[in-house]
Parts: structure tokens; sequence; C-alpha cells
């Protein structure tokens, strides 16, 4: 599809977000503008066949993602984001890379319910941030299935009750391997599988 290759190429190189110059952001979002436009998916949030699975961020907007590659001695690593419909559930985690053996981890998980065909309301429940040695931390389906275990991890592991910790999400486009969503503080989100 000339539009899906026209947004990868178009966010080639700039590290998720993090290389942007002005000019590059709008040639960016007038890629993902092209592409929503012809959204294959009309009504993704019941496409849970093609929702489900772990997704990795390509490209975002989020200062909230892109503000963790601020922190001294610490890089954004990969960012993930994985959903399991069946749960109604979501888990962002986020890769930090630096420091030799001192890897580490900022995961949140939450639950989605779906207010219209493209939109779902979140919920954020758990916080944990901690060095992936630590927490034996190995991928992201590991991590998750630890987690729906039940267990407490060597970490900062907190739940959150406050109710200003929820949002909501668009998802815009999606097909088998390519996701992009807008959430409710003006961020973007595009994402693969694969």
């Amino acid at each position: 599809m000339i539009g899906k290759a026209t947004l990868l190429e178009a966010i080639a190189g700039k590290n998720r977000g993090l290389l942007t110059t002005d000019a590059d952001r709008q040639g960016v979002l007038a890629a993902i503008a092209q592409l929503e436009d012809r959204n294959p998916t009309p009504r993704p949030v019941e496409a849970t066949a093609l929702l489900e699975g772990d997704w990795r961020l390509i490209y975002t907007t989020s200062s909230g993602i892109l503000g963790i590659d601020r922190v001294p001695l610490v890089q954004l690593g990969q960012v993930y984001q994985s959903i399991r419909t069946a749960d109604a559930k979501v888990y962002n985690i986020a890769e930090l890379v630096g420091v030799p053996f001192l890897e580490g981890i900022v995961s949140v998980a939450a639950r989605f319910k779906p207010v219209s065909e493209r939109r779902v309301e979140v919920k954020f429940e758990r916080s944990i941030v901690g060095l992936q040695r630590l927490i034996d931390y190995r991928s992201p389906a590991s991590f998750i299935e630890q987690i729906e275990a039940g267990q407490k991890f060597a970490a900062l592991d907190v739940s959150i009750e406050n109710r200003d910790q929820q949002g909501w999400l668009d998802i815009t486009y999606l097909d088998e391997d390519l996701r992009i969503g807008r959430g409710n503080e003006g961020s973007v989100f595009v994402l693969t599988k694969g």
C-alpha cells in the first residue's frame, strides 16, 4: 500500500520521534492522516484478532514516552504495548538502556473498555519501575505472564487508584501489522506487530 510505505519512510531514522524536527513532524503527521483516511478496518475495536498481541512503538509525539530519554545516564530502548483482548487489558512497557547491568523497565498495566467502534477508555491500575535483572525481565510476553500470575516484583510496584489516571485512545488505523492511535492528550502512536 503506497500510503503505508510513505509513512514508514517518513518515520525511518527518527528513533520513535526523538530525532524529529518540526518539519519532520509535519511530514509524519500528514502521512499518518493520509493513511487514516484509508483505514481497512472501519470498526477496529471489534477486530480483536487484529488488536491482540505485542505491538512495538515505532513513532510517537507523546512527551511522556519521549521524555524518558531525557533522564541522565538512561536511554529509551524498545517500547511495547501489549493488548490482551479477552481480559480487556493493556500493558505499556518501556525498556531503558544505558549503564551496563542497570538496564531498567517502566511498565503500566491498565484495563480498557470499548466506548465506540474506534475508541476505548483506559483506566491505569498498576505501575512497575525497576531493574530488568532484579525482576527477571526477558520479553514483554514473559513479563506479562508474571504480572498476570500475581507476582510482586523487587521494584517500585504500586497500584494506581487515582481517578485522574484515566484516558482514552482512538484507534484510527488497523491492519495485520500496523496500528495508529490518537490519545486524549493529543499524542499520536504508530505501532507495528511481528
